[in-house]
C-alpha cells in the first residue's frame, strides 16, 4: 500500500515543496520540485535520512565559556538526540583549535564531534596571579 509524505527540500535555496509517494521504502515517484537535487533529496529522505549536528561544549579556563562544535559528517537523525545526550556531558579544557576531534566516532555513527571556532585559554589578570601565588 503506497502512502505519500511530504517533505520541504533543503538542498537549494528555493525550498520545494515535494510529494512523494513510497511503498514500503520504495521511492515510487517525486513531484513538486524544480531541479535534480528535489528528487535525490527526497530518496536520502526516505530511505536513510541524516543531518550534520550542531551544539555547544562546555570549556574550562577559555577566553568563553562554550565553545560551538559540530559533526564532522552527516549522522543518521535516529541517533541525533542520543548524540545531543553526550555532548552535553562533554566538558573539554582551553585552548582549543578549530577542528580539533572532541568526540571520535560519536554514538557509533562513525562521525567525530569537531570544534568549529578556535578558543584560547583566558589570560589571567595580575590581581588572580598575585591570589594565587
Amino acid at each position: 500500500m503506497s502512502c505519500v509524505k511530504k517533505f520541504l527540500c533543503v538542498s537549494c535555496p528555493v525550498g520545494c515543496s515535494l510529494s512523494v509517494t513510497v511503498e514500503g521504502a520504495e521511492v515510487l515517484s517525486v513531484e513538486g520540485n524544480t531541479c535534480p537535487l528535489g528528487e535525490k533529496y527526497a530518496r536520502s529522505e526516505v530511505a536513510n535520512p541524516v543531518r550534520t549536528f550542531t551544539s555547544t561544549v562546555r570549556v574550562n579556563g577559555g577566553l568563553l565559556p562554550l565553545c560551538p562544535t559540530r559533526s564532522k559528517t552527516p549522522l543518521p537523525l535516529s541517533k541525533v538526540f542520543d548524540v545531543a545526550r553526550e555532548v552535553a556531558q562533554l566538558t573539554v579544557d582551553a585552548p582549543i583549535e578549530i577542528g580539533a576531534t572532541l568526540i571520535k566516532n560519536v554514538c557509533g555513527t562513525g562521525s567525530d564531534i569537531v570544534a568549529s571556532r578556535s578558543l584560547p585559554r583566558k589570560h589571567r589578570d595580575s590581581r588572580e596571579l598575585e591570589n594565587s601565588a
